[in-house]
């Protein structure tokens, strides 16, 4: 899990009839074609306000308790939070530079047997179609289930890529990408195959899990008899809003600050290590990434049976706020030459943070957006729970490979966590206007 820090958002313009952006994300419509059925509860019905509990607003303008309001009453939302929308059309695809979202799904889909590039071309025009309806905020284009009628857009993102085995199926061999070429074998992996890789991969994420399951039944109904569901993962990240302090990294399930380092889209370099420039080869994936998608199971029981003190010293940063063990805040750059009273480096040579510093992997840089997940226990009582991990990077050969081969030889980290599955796809730019995701593949 390199060591890397939560991406800032690009801002956009809001469009009319829509409030301001914020951290681009566009304010929903009153009048959304997902308001409120008569004799329905909404969410703004059923939130109430503040004064009606008593109970103060914290720092971020969050709630810190909500009650009922009667049929007759009208209040004012305590929370903008499901009226936030993120915009499908666009240079990129959303869900790459979008901040963090509180509740995610991922999901691989294999193409049908006798389904090829048209059956393909179909189902991408189908999901964009969906895609661009639900991130507004508007109901599924036929057979909508209703599961998020009365809940706003939520910053709604699908996000579409192709696996290495799409193009063999659908007769497009020469348009594959030299950057899919299959991951190597990691000393770490312990890969279940029905759980890895696919022919298509789907990215959700919502800041309402209601929302974000409305989105995967509805694209999962789309495939049809084109594609069927190869394997499918849920995770989550802190809520929006649920610190007073704005902008913070979030922690994952170690307790551990997790993306300290992540490269932001306000960097000059920032476009070309991350998004295949628009005289990239093959032109169709102009403006858009390549995503490595790795299951990680953490190893929780033996993590938390370590002191805090060990724990710091295998990250190589303090736990409390993410600072490296030489001091300072979390973006201080941590002295890795510093030695101790004992005369022992004060950030140890096999620590996380050390190994996975881009100025010790040859400028290797990715942009880390994941998700935690916890699937319940086994029959030990051992918890199967850990990282979604999602990188971004322009090539995965100078981004996520030398990183992790690296890590393969001596991450103080590798003890307490099992690499499951994984996963490689190619993320076409975004869709313009009136056309659908994977147009310039499918069609050109």
């Amino acid at each position: 899990m390199p060591d890397q820090s939560t991406p800032e958002a690009p801002a956009t313009e809001a469009t009319p009839g829509e409030t301001p952006a914020v951290n681009g994300i566009h304010g929903r419509p009153e009048n959304s074609p997902h308001g409120s059925r008569p004799g329905a509860f909404s969410r703004r019905r059923l939130l109430g306000t503040a004064g009606a509990t008593g109970l103060a607003l914290g720092a971020a303008g969050g709630a810190a308790g909500y009650a009922a309001a009667s049929g007759s009453e009208r209040s004012t939302p305590l929370t903008s939070l499901g009226a936030d929308t993120v915009m499908f059309h666009g240079k990129h695809q959303p869900g790459i530079t979008t901040p963090l979202q509180a509740r995610g799904h991922l999901v691989a889909f294999d193409l049908a047997a006798g389904a090829g590039r048209k059956e393909a071309a179909a189902l991408l025009r189908r999901w964009s179609r969906t895609a661009r309806r639900l991130m507004a905020g508007e109901a599924a284009p036929h057979d909508d289930t209703d599961v998020a009628r009365d809940s706003g857009p939520a910053s709604l993102t699908v996000t579409f890529g192709f696996g290495h085995g799409f193009f063999a199926r659908t007769g497009l061999e020469k348009q594959r990408p030299v950057a899919l070429d299959p991951l190597p074998d990691f000393s770490s992996d312990r890969l279940d195959k029905a759980r890895s890789n696919g022919d298509l991969w789907v990215q959700i994420g919502a800041n309402d899990s209601l929302v974000a399951f409305h989105a995967l039944r509805a694209l999962q109904k789309d495939a049809g008899g084109a594609a069927r569901v190869r394997w499918q993962m849920n995770g989550f990240n802190r809520t929006p809003g649920a610190t007073a302090q704005q902008g913070l990294t979030a922690r994952n399930l170690m307790g551990q600050v997790d993306g300290t380092r992540n490269p932001k889209p306000s960097e000059p370099d920032f476009d070309r290590r991350i998004f295949v420039p628009a005289s990239g080869d093959p032109a169709w994936m102009a403006n858009g990434s390549y995503a490595v998608v790795r299951r990680i199971r953490m190893l929780l029981d033996d993590w938390e049976r370590l002191s805090g003190k060990a724990q710091e010293d295998v990250i190589g940063r303090r736990k409390s706020d993410g600072a490296p063990l030489t001091g300072g805040t979390e973006t201080t750059e941590p002295e890795l030459e510093r030695t101790g009273a004992d005369g022992k480096l004060v950030i140890p040579l096999n620590a996380h943070a050390r190994i996975t510093r881009p100025d010790q992997n040859g400028g290797a840089a990715m942009l880390r957006r994941p998700f935690s997940f916890h699937d319940g226990f086994d029959t030990d009582g051992v918890p199967d729970a850990g990282l979604l991990f999602i990188c971004w990077q322009a090539d995965p050969l100078r981004g996520f490979v030398p990183v992790q081969r690296k890590l393969d030889r001596g991450d103080a980290l590798s003890a307490f966590i099992r690499h499951e599955s994984s996963g490689l796809f190619a993320v076409p730019g975004g869709a313009a206007e009136g056309e659908y995701v994977g147009q310039r593949l499918l069609e050109g």
